[in-house]
C-alpha cells in the first residue's frame, strides 16, 4: 500500500513555511517528515499518520481505537504512534504534528 498523498499535503501545508528546517524523505513505503535528521511524523504506507512522541507520554495517548502503538517487524515501538487520519480534522492534525516536531526537536540533530 502506498502513502496517502492527500495526508502528506495536509502535513505540509500544516508544517507550513514556518518549518524550513524540515525535511521530506520517503521511508518505509511512507512519506516521513524530518526535523533536524530525526523523524517527527510520517504518513504511512500502511495507512495513517505516524508520530515520534516522548516516551513518558505515549501510553497516556493510546486509546486502543484511533491512536495505537506502531509495530515494526512484530514489536511495539514505544515512542511512536499510529493515528487513525480518516476522520482527522486539520485542528487535530495540527496537534499530532505538534507533538511529533516539539519531540523531534529534542534529539541531537543527525549529521548529513
Amino acid at each position: 500500500m502506498a502513502y496517502d498523498m492527500e495526508l502528506a499535503d495536509r502535513i505540509r501545508d500544516l508544517l507550513g513555511p514556518a518549518l524550513p528546517e524540515s525535511v521530506e524523505k520517503k521511508m518505509f513505503g511512507g512519506l516521513a517528515f524530518l526535523i533536524g535528521g530525526n523523524m517527527a511524523v510520517a504518513a504511512s504506507g500502511q495507512g495513517g499518520l505516524l508520530v515520534r512522541v516522548d516516551p513518558a507520554e505515549a501510553d497516556s495517548l493510546i486509546d486502543g481505537k484511533r491512536v495505537a502503538p506502531m509495530v515494526m517487524g512484530g514489536r511495539e515501538m514505544k515512542n511512536w504512534l499510529r493515528v487513525v487520519t480518516d476522520s482527522v480534522d486539520d485542528s487535530a492534525l495540527q496537534e499530532w504534528i505538534d507533538r511529533g516536531v516539539a519531540y523531534a526537536r529534542t534529539l541531537p540533530p543527525k549529521s548529513k
